[in-house]
């Protein structure tokens, strides 16, 4: 049986991880079609790789096998999990990296919020979820090492997984996991709205949590710090300086043209982005 299994890590392209992690996977499938979304994540930084697994899943078939390993507690107490969504399984640490995808099949009314959550916290998983903890040792290599779960736990698993094992069969269930709390627009009585920035890409774009069905009208000013940009723009190119531009994740952008808008503006995730009429 061929499946897609996707692999997002911050182990970077200098070293044989990523590799070592391919080679359990086709060892177990060899039919396998493993897809590398991305190895360039900052080392621990969950929150990044939360945010550019949530980009790309959503473009692969029905069924696909996410593997996200941003791992800085690997051999603690943490658990390794698998989640299944309607569309879609993910492996991963249980420390935040699947943030987005929870929140974004998650009903519950969620509180605007201009921060990121300083950690995860535990949230009960709604309807459409399945979660169990990887806990039978018979799918993984052996010896396992305690520095090196994404060879000897994820990688066998997910293979495993490709070839059609239940996911009861990896362990005990789970009704909750952990998740940052991913920070909302705030809209006030006058119509203005207040987000931040969520990611900083490869280019110094700023991508914000505001939506183009956000956006308070037509002719709106953006806002960072002191600087202020006057409406909205098609393409990167359009105009000279910074510019703000809805990106193809469907989130608010601030750009500047031949430059990063992130060094110009000595910018960050989580700082605060105001949109006037």
């Amino acid at each position: 049986m061929a499946s897609v299994i996707t692999l997002t890590t911050d182990f970077g392209t200098g070293d044989a991880y990523v590799a070592s992690m391919k080679g359990v996977i086709l060892t177990i499938n060899p039919k396998a079609v493993i897809v590398d979304i991305c190895h360039s994540i900052e080392p621990q930084n969950v929150l990044q790789a939360a945010f550019i697994l949530s980009t790309a899943c959503r473009y692969f078939p029905e069924g696909a096998i996410h593997l996200a390993i941003v791992d800085p507690g690997v051999g603690s107490r943490r658990k390794a999990i698998v989640l299944k969504t309607p569309k879609a399984f993910f492996l991963a640490p249980d420390n935040g990296v699947l943030s987005y995808i929870i929140d974004e099949l998650d009903t519950a009314p969620a509180k605007p919020a201009h921060h990121f959550s300083p950690g995860p916290e535990q949230r009960k998983l709604g309807a459409g979820f399945e979660a169990v903890a990887i806990t039978n040792p018979d799918f993984w290599r052996k010896p396992a090492s305690t520095t090196f779960h994404g060879r000897d736990i994820f990688a066998p698993v997910a293979a495993h997984l490709s070839l059609g094992t239940a996911i009861h069969k990896f362990g005990d269930s789970l009704s909750h996991v952990y998740a940052f709390h991913i920070p909302r627009p705030f809209r006030d009585n006058q119509g203005n709205i207040t987000g931040c920035v969520l990611h900083i890409d490869n280019f110094g774009n700023l991508v914000t949590n505001i939506r183009s069905g956000d956006l308070p009208g037509e002719r709106i000013t953006v806002a960072i710090g002191k600087q202020h940009i006057d409406g909205i723009s098609q393409f990167y190119a359009e105009k000279e300086g910074l510019a703000a531009i809805i990106g193809s994740s469907g989130y608010l952008e601030i750009s500047l043209n031949n430059g990063s808008a992130a060094a110009s503006l000595n910018a960050r995730v989580g700082d605060e982005i105001k949109l006037g009429q």
